[in-house]
């Protein structure tokens, strides 16, 4: 699971989109492969977010990667892109960027948004590194794996309990046979003794 991209565009309808703020990961890839990587995702995130009707959540696949969008509209006309792989859940990536717009909204002034380069949103590189594993980041994907967990030492405990039980049946039923063999062994030498008395 891996977040290649995280943006948040101007997107009023029926105009062309504007990055206001973005984040990447390319690490994943070669270094003479990441300029076209990181144009590519720029294309990849003006057009679905162009695309992507007000108010409402997609999510776009194309080659190995997946890119979700959250197009809020509003006042604001903003919309946030994630570009991770295939993967990468969906649930978290949709929780993420509606933190990552309500944060944004709430830091920057909306007249900025005429100058892209000046605006400042260094928190968006916290949430592309924070949501890199989204188990840890979101809480029900979290609760989620410390259930599995703790089911899959339930289950070797259960085994190993059985495993017990089945020792301890194994050693119960070797006692009945012993004790079945020790009162055959004293009722033989009690014959045996009987034939003679000693004086």
């Amino acid at each position: 699971m891996k977040v290649f991209s995280l943006a948040v565009v101007l997107a009023p309808p029926n105009k062309t989109s504007t990055i206001l703020s973005s984040a990447s990961d390319l690490s994943s890839f070669s270094f003479y492969q990441r300029g076209s990587v990181a144009e590519f995702m720029s294309f990849f995130t003006k057009t679905i977010s162009e695309r992507t009707p007000q108010g409402q959540r997609q999510s776009v696949q194309e080659n190995s990667y997946t890119a979700h969008v959250y197009n809020r509209g509003g006042a604001e006309q903003l919309a946030a892109v994630i570009i991770t792989d295939q993967e990468y859940p969906v649930r978290p990536a949709f929780s993420l960027l509606t933190k990552l717009l309500d944060d944004f909204i709430a830091k920057v002034p909306q007249a900025s948004y005429n100058t892209p380069a000046a605006i400042s949103f260094p928190e968006i590189n916290t949430y592309l590194q924070k949501y890199q594993d989204p188990r840890q980041a979101d809480a029900i994907m979290k609760v989620q794996q410390e259930l599995d967990e703790t089911k899959i030492i339930l289950h070797k405990t259960i085994e190993s309990v059985l495993q017990r039980g089945e020792k301890i049946n194994d050693l119960v039923d070797r006692s009945t046979a012993l004790s079945a063999q020790s009162k055959m062994f004293y009722k033989t030498a009690k014959k045996q003794n009987s034939c003679c008395v000693i004086m």
